[in-house]
């Protein structure tokens, strides 16, 4: 039976593709104690940076066909086969509903959403203050009245409220899909696959919004070949990986987040380790143009371990298994070339 399919819902309540236990009330009673003794350097004791990207590079298109900007944590600006799509972009100061306290960026973005430039689709996972931003989301709707919006079911309105437009808003259930066109032809589909996650704005609304990991599949052009992203979002563990890898891939990219974990919560979150076995599971660890790419760590402070403690565990896993890892200074437009690593020590 496969583990791909439709989202199911229990009443307004949507449900994981596989069983998971969610942390209850009594979490901050586990949680507080290890807040108030920790000494992990959980915010870096100097700003990173700063990191500036250079928008004039976006008036020439990738020789590759394949470019990625990470802005930090999940925020990513994809040119993939002529086509611009610009991921769970967060540019405020905090990931809270508070503009006053919450977790705060570690740096600065990279470039102003002035200096983006034309964007084909915004693309929001789900509705978690560090994925779905309200001031941007209004910001961007105005500065890109063009673009598309593409989310999972019932983060619609959401978006609406912010701003975004209906027309122009395409939720997606887990394996439906949407067209997105760029210039001159160019086009890419959008898929939604599911994630083992959970959403909510607040304590009284989790679950009444779906979640969900992407493929992006990119039309062929007369100079490239299509390219395939497979972007994991947020999500824990869960057998339906190989059954993605088998389905969707091979991917030229694979964006697994490796932050904001713990043990307590390691059913939605899957962490260095977590990633490496999603990634041998999707099948691209065995692959020579297999390209790991972290995602979600780096710009907050969402956990318990040390900022820094995600990327020191996967390149230990990296060196161990003879993984190729993909991984940019934030900010830096970088092309994927298949099989060819990048490593950037900026965060060292």
């Amino acid at each position: 039976m496969t583990l791909l399919r439709r989202a199911q819902k229990v009443g307004r309540t949507y449900l994981n593709p596989v069983p998971t236990e969610m942390s209850g009330p009594g979490l901050i009673f586990k949680l507080l104690p290890r807040l108030m003794f920790s000494k992990e350097e959980r915010v870096p004791r100097y700003p990173p940076g700063p990191f500036r990207t250079d928008a004039s590079i976006y008036a020439t298109p990738p020789q590759s066909g394949l470019r990625v900007t990470w802005m930090g944590h999940s925020s990513s600006l994809v040119e993939m086969d002529g086509v611009r799509i610009l991921i769970d972009p967060v540019w405020e100061q905090r990931a809270s509903p508070f503009s006053w306290i919450g977790p705060s960026r570690f740096f600065a973005p990279p470039l102003t959403l002035d200096e983006l430039p034309r964007i084909d689709a915004v693309l929001v996972s789900h509705d978690h203050y560090d994925h779905l931003s309200a001031g941007t989301v209004r910001r961007l709707s105005r500065l890109q009245p063009e673009a598309r919006w593409v989310t999972s079911l019932e983060v619609g309105p959401i978006l609406w409220r912010f701003g975004a437009r209906g027309q122009q808003i395409a939720e997606l259930d887990w394996t439906e899909s949407v067209v997105i066109e760029g210039l001159d032809g160019a086009s890419c589909e959008i898929t939604s696959l599911p994630s083992r996650h959970f959403s909510g704005r607040s304590l009284s609304n989790r679950f009444t919004t779906l979640w969900a990991a992407f493929v992006l599949r990119g039309a062929a052009t007369p100079n490239h070949r299509g390219h395939t992203i497979y972007y994991g979002a947020d999500s824990g563990w869960w057998d339906g990986f190989a059954e993605i890898g088998a389905a969707y891939g091979p991917f030229d990219l694979t964006m697994l987040e490796i932050g904001a974990f713990n043990e307590l919560w390691r059913q939605i979150h899957l962490g260095p380790d977590g990633a490496v076995r999603a990634f041998r599971a999707l099948g691209e660890a065995d692959r020579e143009a297999g390209l790991l790419m972290p995602i979600h760590w780096g710009l907050f402070d969402l956990a318990l371990h040390a900022w820094r403690q995600p990327m020191h565990r996967l390149l230990e896993l990296a060196g161990e298994q003879r993984l190729k890892l993909w991984q940019p200074k934030p900010g830096a437009p970088t092309e994927v070339v298949a099989g060819v690593e990048v490593r950037s020590d900026w965060w060292r």
